[in-house]
């Protein structure tokens, strides 16, 4: 264990090591890390305008994926702006109180956005295992307590771990090999006892990860039986029509996230770690609105009409 400075005037420095390692491919990355962000703020931004315009689309399931798309917009600006600034700045240092900052938003972001994913699949569950019900059960009523859990769950956690950090020591100037402040990389930083916070870490991911996965996975099991049983052909291909995006955007998701899991925590896995890391709080915020977008009949023939007034 590292010895802390009882120097209390030398002030805690987070270096983000990030691409660094890679100085002939710098511009390149800038140039590709930036068409993602603008491309993942123009799509969520349009996502949640053309939910708001369109009177068709007001609908619980849609109500949920504008709250997603506005997520992955804070989500992507939470790491994307930091990643740029690293990618052409020589100073990539950031004290302790910024770096614990931005790690308490994107967690927020992450967190929220698992609830959400959850309550998407739960959504489905009930339009298509209990459609009589469907009105009364995802009333507008109970989507907004839905998603004030969502947003209370994220904060709830986030503020949890972000405890944990806190209530660590730290001392003079710390590496982390990523280009984001992620909990792993300012918990090895520590120069105290990490007991307690590699326990809040192990307890609270996964029971989110194991809860949101289990209604996801149920939800959908549900909805496989009840569709089986379906003998028109026409109303199977749309029960799974209205289903295909969710799955994708799950799938993606928690494919990342068991990815990173599961990546042992050697010196010689940071490499991949960055890329899943780029996956998951870079690339996905963009794909999200892509997928829905591309694979949603309504979705598309909105943007037809607004492309068409144009």
């Amino acid at each position: 264990m590292r010895t802390c400075d009882r120097n209390q005037s030398t002030p805690v420095i987070f270096i983000l090591v990030g691409f660094s390692d890679y100085p002939e491919f710098q511009i390149l990355l800038f140039l590709v890390f930036l068409a993602t962000y603008v491309i993942s703020v123009m799509g969520n931004l349009g996502m949640i305008e053309i939910i708001i315009m369109n009177p068709k689309l007001h609908t619980p399931m849609y109500f949920f994926l504008k709250h997603l798309s506005f997520v992955d917009l804070c989500y992507s600006t939470v790491v994307t702006p930091k990643l740029l600034e690293n990618l052409v700045a020589e100073d990539r240092a950031m004290c302790i109180s910024t770096c614990i900052t931005q790690f308490f938003f994107f967690a927020n972001c992450v967190l929220t956005e698992t609830f959400m994913l959850a309550m998407m699949a739960y959504d489905r569950f009930v339009a298509i295992c209990n459609p009589l019900l469907y009105s009364v059960i995802m009333s507008p009523k109970h989507c907004a307590l839905l998603m004030t859990a969502a947003y209370i769950w994220g904060l709830f956690l986030s503020l949890l771990f972000t405890y944990s950090l806190l209530i660590l020591s730290f001392s003079g100037t710390n590496i982390i090999n990523n280009f984001i402040c992620d909990y792993s990389g300012i918990l090895s930083a520590a120069c105290s006892d990490k007991h307690f916070s590699e326990l809040i870490l192990f307890i609270v991911a996964n029971f989110n990860m194991l809860s949101t996965l289990m209604v996801i996975i149920s939800s959908y099991v549900f909805i496989f039986v009840t569709v089986m049983k379906m003998h028109s052909v026409r109303a199977r291909h749309k029960a799974f029509s209205t289903c295909a995006s969710h799955v994708t955007v799950v799938g993606v998701f928690y494919g990342t996230v068991l990815f990173l899991y599961c990546i042992p925590n050697t010196k010689s896995s940071w490499f991949t770690k960055q890329v899943g890391s780029v996956l998951y709080a870079v690339v996905i915020p963009m794909l999200n609105p892509l997928i829905y977008s591309l694979r949603n009949n309504e979705v598309k023939e909105t943007i037809r009409k607004l492309m068409d007034k144009k």
